[in-house]
């Protein structure tokens, strides 16, 4: 998704002087992704944002592989990931390669005494439980159950939430996410098949900036390392901004499922994509309408890719035993379908109420050890009659 977006005070031209109206000039900065060649914007500080006092202590956060080659399927329970009063901390990572890593967290509060940038990796987090604000040097987005918020790396952060029972599924990117070009014409509108448009996306919007000198701590995420830097001017004292990077919210019950005669393949189902990486909401929908149709999914070789489902809400069809926060993993190389009994469940059934994240990734997927922590049984075995 990019589009142009403009907010607060900026000057009638690019690169020109923007006055205080005190004296003095606002400083303005580049923020885009891709060097210059990708979507970005222009931001104007009250104060330089490059002014640098202290750099303290790096964490290294990169997660380790408890299985590096992996043939099983998998469940994971991802509500078993431990509650933490800090967001970064408690986030939890499950499956990782070098395109993408997927974080379970169970956040009781958020980022307070710090603000946080991540400068590997788009971040893409699915509100499961909980609402809040993200503010951001953008301004503010208030978000609520179901919501993807997309923050382009780089994005200086914080976030809050209104009560300690949150829980979000994190979907760390290295390279941009977008929508998928499918879905746009050669101007980048969304076309009218496309299964949303413009107007389910929530963009920021104005808060008054902070203008403020003192020791303000970023901790910012880097080649998998927490660096932990001081800056001496508050990160949101940007007076106004206009451009096309930015984050933005869109809502998974915004998303309007194709359906068809018969089974329709997940590709219908993309919301997002980045390299090597897709990312699917399976919504509530009507099931297909061809009077001998089977709406449980036919068994598919997974070759190509890993695919991982994070089942959110609803009655999963598929599968016999499911629960909210589960992860199902089904590696690359060996087929898989409808659990024993749901092929013939699912005949003449007309909708569902279903909600699903699915990420499908066209390199292997690493296994780490927190993951095997939340395991449910031999799950890769649970097709046998």
């Amino acid at each position: 998704m990019a589009y142009y977006h403009q907010l607060g005070s900026i000057p009638p031209k690019r690169h020109t002087i923007h006055e205080k109206p005190d004296g003095g000039l606002y400083y303005e900065q580049l923020f885009g992704t891709e060097g210059f060649h990708g979507v970005s914007s222009l931001l104007y500080h009250s104060h330089r944002p490059t002014m640098i006092s202290h750099i303290g202590e790096a964490i290294d956060m990169r997660p380790s592989a408890a299985v590096d080659k992996n043939i099983h399927s998998r469940m994971l329970q991802g509500f078993k990931a431990k509650p933490e009063d800090d967001f970064l901390e408690s986030r939890t990572a499950v499956l990782f390669n070098n395109d993408v890593q997927i974080d379970v967290a169970a956040p009781r509060h958020g980022i307070q005494d710090y603000f946080y940038k991540n400068a590997d990796s788009d971040e893409l987090l699915f509100i499961h439980q909980g609402t809040g604000v993200l503010r951001s040097m953008f301004g503010e987005l208030r978000f609520e159950y179901a919501d993807y918020i997309v923050i382009p790396r780089g994005t200086i952060y914080q976030i809050q939430f209104d009560n300690e029972d949150n829980r979000l599924l994190v979907v760390e990117s290295h390279s941009p996410v977008i929508s998928p070009k499918r879905y746009r014409n050669e101007f980048g509108q969304m076309l009218e098949h496309s299964p949303y448009c413009e107007r389910d996306f929530r963009l920021p919007t104005y808060v008054a900036p902070i203008d403020a000198r003192g020791e303000f701590l970023i901790k910012i995420k880097k080649e998998g390392v927490l660096h932990q830097v001081t800056y001496s001017s508050h990160p949101f004292d940007v007076i106004g901004w206009d451009g096309y990077c930015y984050p933005y919210i869109f809502s998974a019950l915004n998303f309007e499922p194709i359906t068809g005669r018969v089974h329709q393949p997940p590709p219908v189902h993309q919301t997002f994509e980045a390299h090597n990486f897709v990312v699917c909401t399976f919504a509530p929908r009507m099931y297909d309408y061809h009077p001998k149709s089977i709406p449980a999914p036919y068994n598919h070789s997974n070759i190509d890719s890993d695919e991982v489902l994070y089942y959110v809400d609803g009655d999963f069809m598929s599968r016999n035993h499911v629960e909210k926060g589960f992860i199902s993993l089904h590696p690359g190389g060996i087929p898989h379908g409808p659990h024993p009994g749901a092929y013939e469940r699912s005949i003449g059934q007309k909708e569902t109420a279903e909600l699903a994240v699915m990420v499908d990734t066209f390199r292997p997927l690493k296994v780490t050890k927190a993951a095997l922590d939340m395991e449910l049984g031999d799950y890769w075995n649970s097709w046998n009659e």
